[in-house]
């Protein structure tokens, strides 16, 4: 959701409040440290200044985020990237190469990404 939200090297409010409300709110995050926050941030931040940071990134993700939810994974990068209303093309890009590098099946992205476009749409 960080990588996302930093992607187009303008964090906008409604994205850190996406980024917050799902971290306090959904039953995924219930054991996560909340105080882990501002360090995953800097990291995302710091692998964004090197040259292979991005695969970097990705290799940290796999390593440490179970399979069974990839999807999850996208439907909330997907819900950070609309919830400022526009989606820039640094944010796109960052998206589909989340789709490639977790093998998320295009019809079940495209379905995703819909639903965060309607939850979103003002």
């Amino acid at each position: 959701m960080v990588a996302v939200s930093a992607s187009d090297e303008n964090i906008r409010t409604a994205e850190l409040v996406k980024i917050q409300t799902a971290v306090n709110n959904l039953p995924i995050f219930a054991q996560y440290d909340i105080d882990r926050m501002k360090t995953v941030s800097q990291i995302v931040f710091d692998l964004f200044e090197q040259e292979d940071g991005l695969s970097a990134l990705f290799g940290l993700v796999r390593d440490n985020l179970p399979e069974r939810l990839f999807e999850t994974a996208y439907a909330l990068a997907c819900d950070v990237a609309a919830a400022d209303g526009a989606l820039a093309e640094p944010e796109l890009r960052l998206l589909e190469e989340i789709r490639y590098e977790l093998d998320i099946d295009r019809l079940h992205a495209a379905g995703i990404e819909r639903g965060a476009r309607a939850r979103h749409m003002t």
